[in-house]
């Protein structure tokens, strides 16, 4: 079973991205997609934004002030995660140090891709957004406390309940990645296979039993056209 360590509550310093349709290319750039693995994202996170053409930081960009160097919590606009479904973004937030993201709203995709490698996700409305981005402005009073499992969140101005699908707080709860969650349900998938092909038996390994006959009708199908070619010589 794949398992992680469990999350019951995210604690850090959160940092405001007020950055409405935050899309895929915006937060990992389509040049540091060309690694076969995942190593190396946290460099390309945001990289049009944490620096300029000439690859220096920006000093007004928000993760490059020192008040919110480690900021594990970003708080953004609306659609976060919009355009392509590349997945690299959420790693790359991930290996950044960014552990739950907040916003009135996301990307159907980007909600699956983050909710799946267990980015925590939060969608608040607007007004509480607007606060809790007031307070992350402010470097005395940027500590967001999230409660996975009461599905809370509170800072200095805000104090709100957020909701989860039963299946990805379950996730976070017991450190499960999806895999390890449907992995759970292991016995009831086995008891339902084994039903299955009691019904209907001629379907229980039919692609091993195909390639195993297909030699024998190869040979039988070359020992009658081989008489046919003979004659027709």
């Amino acid at each position: 079973m794949s398992t992680m360590p469990a999350s019951t509550r995210i604690e850090g310093r959160a940092a405001a991205l007020r950055i409405e349709n935050l899309d895929t290319d915006q937060i990992m750039p389509k040049q540091f997609l060309r690694g076969i693995d995942k190593s190396g994202l946290k460099d390309g996170l945001l990289y049009d934004l944490r620096f300029d053409a000439q690859g220096r930081a920006r000093s007004d960009f928000v993760l490059n002030r020192p008040e919110h160097a480690g900021a594990s919590i970003l708080v953004g606009g609306s659609n976060f995660g919009c355009g392509s479904s590349r997945e690299h973004a959420v790693w790359g937030l991930l290996q950044f140090g960014i552990r739950a993201v907040v916003a009135p709203s996301f990307a159907e995709i980007f909600h699956s891709n983050a909710m799946n490698n267990r980015l925590l996700l939060v969608a608040l409305p607007q007004d509480q957004i607007d606060a809790l981005m007031n307070d992350a402005d402010g470097p005395d009073a940027n500590a967001v406390t999230i409660d996975i499992a009461a599905q809370t969140l509170r800072s200095r101005s805000v104090q709100a309940r957020f909701e989860l699908r039963p299946r990805h707080r379950r996730m976070f709860l017991e450190g499960l990645d999806s895999i390890g969650l449907s992995l759970t349900h292991q016995a009831q998938i086995a008891a339902f296979a084994q039903a299955h092909w009691q019904r209907q038996p001629w379907l229980k390994d039919v692609a091993a039993t195909c390639r195993a006959a297909a030699p024998v009708a190869l040979s039988r199908a070359q020992s009658i056209s081989a008489p046919l070619s003979s004659k027709n010589g």
